[in-house]
């Protein structure tokens, strides 16, 4: 079964078997039906249940957005590598983004994303 995956550091931090390409972006499982064109996007999503949780930390750092509401971010710690905010999620999403409740995004530039 094809999978995506992100790799930080050389370990796979997330992996899910349902997942969409548009645009030269990975979109997994539900963000398929919720989010299909959005040409600045620069990220992966994946759901909680495919993340390695070890490697994230929660930061202070907060951004809004006008229909998904406000994001928190993830600090990646992988052996003696780090890097602050790259990762996001929305704890409490607006009524039309509940799908996306702590599906987390990775910057590309800042994790490997890969489809096979």
């Amino acid at each position: 079964m094809p999978t995506a995956t992100a790799v930080f550091n050389g370990k796979t931090i997330a992996k899910a078997d349902s997942w969409e390409t548009v645009e030269g972006n990975v979109y997994v499982s539900a963000m398929v039906s919720s989010i299909l064109y959005q040409p600045n996007n620069c990220y992966a999503k994946f759901p909680p249940s495919s993340l390695d949780k070890s490697v994230l930390s929660v930061t202070d750092t907060h951004t809004g957005c006008p229909w998904k509401g406000v994001a928190s971010y993830y600090t990646i710690k992988v052996d003696d590598k780090e890097v602050k905010d790259a990762a996001w999620f929305y704890p409490e999403p607006k009524e039309k983004a509940m799908n996306i409740k702590d599906y987390v995004a990775f910057y590309k530039n800042k994790v490997e994303i890969s489809t096979a």
